[in-house]
């Protein structure tokens, strides 16, 4: 089985890495490519990756390359896990919507926008260019924002699925709280990507959120950023990104007062590189875990086994709706369990949404859909049209400032700005 990763370069993948040498009797990987412009990079990652199987005792062949041809010819799939721009466009993402009383984030707001504009064309380009030389493969995508690329993949007609971690953060989170294998949970985990509410979790066939609720709602709060009466008053656990809804203008303020995540994530690399160049190295260094992207390897392999192997099993992806949702479109794509099989990702049925999240879900997905109206097509006003359609906008002239400054910043990625 021969695995390629675009973005190779990135220092999230010794933590992939990890996970094949560490789960190969459930997806035996026979060759691992990486492909990524950076040549430097690839060199350390590249030995780093060689030696983290030696050290496994798996005999995975890993080759590195920096043409993307070369390195997705005959790959039965193709994982994504690029960042147009780098940390310096993140951290624009991440600053300037501050200037007018928005919060910055690389997945949310007006920061989310600019980050998809800049990468869906790239990632539609990748996928053509697979489509030619390996018509088979699967493409699964890491790359944020997850639900607006994988939109876009599926409408273009390629064999895709979006992937986050979460699902599979909260379901090992609560797992440990309960003292049992992760395998025996199961959520109630429905929205779109970075906006999802877990409902349930199921253990045994029964519920178990309202004693986890009720025993360590501080606890989940205080990483959430949300109040504790907050989660129990809904009754769920949302994803920490609804913190950018829920207290937008706290987090703001917060934001304005701290390095970005952008500024922290560059200084982490920089270390991470460091350790990365040392020969005797040959395991993921504790340091990534504060990269983030945790489980994301257990997540990706338990993915990419199922489309190849043809399981059957239920994962948490992102899937085209398809009726799932029946508020949304069916072109829409929503994160909820879904049946994995060599035809792809089947959303299972879930209970309606409660009103209090559908409104907030059709909102958004509605702002999805024009903000990759404006990847595929360009032009200002349908910038515009976005930044007015997101709900944390909202306000006609704070949009058009909004779009303003999206453009200045993002005019070398963007062909026809």
């Amino acid at each position: 089985m021969k695995l390629t990763v675009v973005g190779g370069g990135s220092t999230y993948t010794p933590e992939l890495v990890d996970g094949f040498a560490r789960l190969r009797d459930t997806l035996p990987v026979a060759e691992l490519v990486l492909v990524d412009p950076a040549a430097d990079r690839l060199e350390l990652i590249g030995g780093l990756s060689r030696r983290i199987f030696a050290r496994q005792g798996h005999d995975c062949r890993v080759t590195t390359t920096t043409e993307l041809e070369a390195g997705v010819d005959g790959a039965d799939a193709v994982l994504l896990q690029l960042r147009v721009g780098g940390q310096a466009a993140r951290n624009d993402d991440e600053t300037w919507p501050l200037a007018c009383g928005c919060v910055g984030q690389e997945t949310t707001g007006a920061g989310g926008l600019a980050k998809a504009l800049r990468t869906v064309p790239v990632v539609l380009d990748i996928a053509e260019r697979v489509r030619k030389v390996s018509p088979g493969a699967w493409i699964v995508d890491f790359t944020n924002p997850v639900g607006i690329i994988t939109r876009a993949l599926l409408a273009h007609g390629h064999r895709a699925v979006g992937l986050c971690n979460v699902a599979i953060g909260f379901q090992r989170r609560f797992a440990r709280l309960l003292g049992v294998p992760a395998e025996q949970i199961t959520l109630d985990h429905a929205g779109l990507n970075h906006l999802t509410w877990v409902r349930g979790v199921r253990l045994g066939g029964r519920d178990v959120l309202p004693e986890l609720l009720e025993r360590h709602a501080e606890e989940f709060a205080a990483d959430l950023r949300l109040p504790a009466g907050l989660l129990r008053d809904l009754g769920v656990v949302p994803s920490y990104y609804l913190r950018y809804y829920y207290a937008h203008d706290e987090m703001v303020r917060k934001q304005r007062t701290a390095p970005s995540r952008a500024a922290e994530v560059a200084a982490l690399e920089s270390e991470l590189l460091a350790l990365y160049a040392d020969p005797a190295l040959d395991e993921k260094p504790e340091l990534l875990d504060r990269r983030g992207g945790a489980y994301y390897s257990e997540a990706a392999v338990a993915l990419t086994a199922s489309l190849l192997n043809d399981t059957g099993d239920v994962q948490v992806v992102n899937a085209r709706n398809d009726g799932t949702l029946p508020f949304l479109a069916d072109d829409a794509v929503i994160e909820v369990p879904a049946r994995v099989s060599a035809a792809g990702a089947a959303p299972e049925p879930v209970e309606p949404l409660e009103p209090l999240f559908a409104g907030l879900v059709a909102h958004v997905s509605a702002y999805e859909d024009l903000a990759l109206r404006a990847a595929l097509h360009g032009g200002r006003r349908r910038v515009f049209d976005a930044l007015l359609a997101h709900p944390l906008v909202g306000q006609s002239a704070l949009a058009e400032d909004l779009t303003t400054r999206l453009l200045a910043h993002n005019r070398a990625y963007l062909d026809w700005a």
